[in-house]
């Protein structure tokens, strides 16, 4: 899919532009000297044409658009300072916030001539995932939390200048027999086929970053506040994330929120060089 850019360093998907697709059932005749074949072959592509599914494009995201009206946002929000978080609600917040994904990713690759090219599939792969997410499954719940600037007056700012930071909240089940995510658990030979009681749940934060021109303002705190004020609403008690050994400032921001090292997972995930945090209310 070939990306359109909007203005340095974002990108909109080809997809989203308005297509023009002609009427089937519109018939231009001419007066020719055609062969039979030929109009055999007429006959069949009009055929092909009538019984094919009408294609329908997909709604253009406006990055001129202004930020949601307060109609539009959930109650569920948490005010700081210049800034609100809480859950994207316009497509083009999810573009925003797989966008910065995306540069947050990137930040080590700026001498790779394949860099660009990367940041744009990453974004459109993002979005596409996000979307997904956003609609709530059996037993599971998945939430994109994005932090925007606060309005001033009459003054709106668009998405794409309104969107400084955003993080995955999600609440998932346990597999049988885990203590924590992704514990490998032996499978028992003995079980209760009948047993029909609801595993629980926990609350698990992935995909945490906020824009560079915005960072060193309490964003991404005041994120994870609201992510484990929402995850504990809905009913966990223990809240999840994963992050890197390396990531001395990721662990200790973590561990400032009440977040602790799971030492049964540390084992397991010595390969990937991770560590599991864990935060109890």
């Amino acid at each position: 899919m070939t990306p359109i850019g909007i203005k340095p360093g974002f990108m909109i998907p080809a997809c989203y532009r308005p297509r023009k697709t002609p009427n089937p059932w519109i018939i231009t005749m001419t007066m020719n000297s055609r062969s039979s074949h030929d109009i055999k072959k007429q006959e069949l592509s009009l055929h092909v044409q009538q019984n094919s599914p009408q294609i329908t494009s997909q709604p253009r995201l406006q990055f001129d658009r202004k930020q949601a009206d307060q109609l539009l946002v959930q109650n569920k929000k948490h005010e700081f300072g210049q800034f609100v978080a809480r859950e994207a609600v316009l497509d083009e917040e999810y573009w925003t916030a797989a966008w910065l994904r995306a540069e947050t990713h990137c930040e080590n690759r700026r001498d790779d001539r394949f860099a660009d090219s990367y940041r744009k599939k990453f974004t459109e792969q993002e979005f596409n995932a996000l979307k997904r997410q956003s609609e709530t499954k059996l037993g599971q719940k998945s939430a994109c939390i994005v932090t925007v600037k606060k309005e001033h007056g009459n003054e709106r700012n668009t998405v794409l200048k309104s969107v400084v930071g955003t993080l995955d909240v999600s609440i998932r089940p346990f597999l049988h027999g885990e203590t924590f995510p992704g514990e490998k658990v032996k499978a028992s030979i003995f079980h209760s086929i009948e047993r029909k009681e609801p595993k629980s749940q926990y609350g698990y934060i992935a995909n945490l970053c906020v824009a560079k021109s915005a960072r060193r303002q309490g964003i991404a705190r005041n994120m994870l506040y609201f992510a484990i004020d929402s995850a504990i609403s809905d009913g966990v008690e223990q809240v999840y994330v994963h992050v890197h050994r390396n990531n001395i400032a990721a662990q200790e921001l973590y561990q400032k929120l009440g977040f602790k090292v799971v030492d049964l997972a540390s084992p397991q995930l010595s390969h990937d060089k991770m560590y599991l945090l864990c935060y109890r209310s």
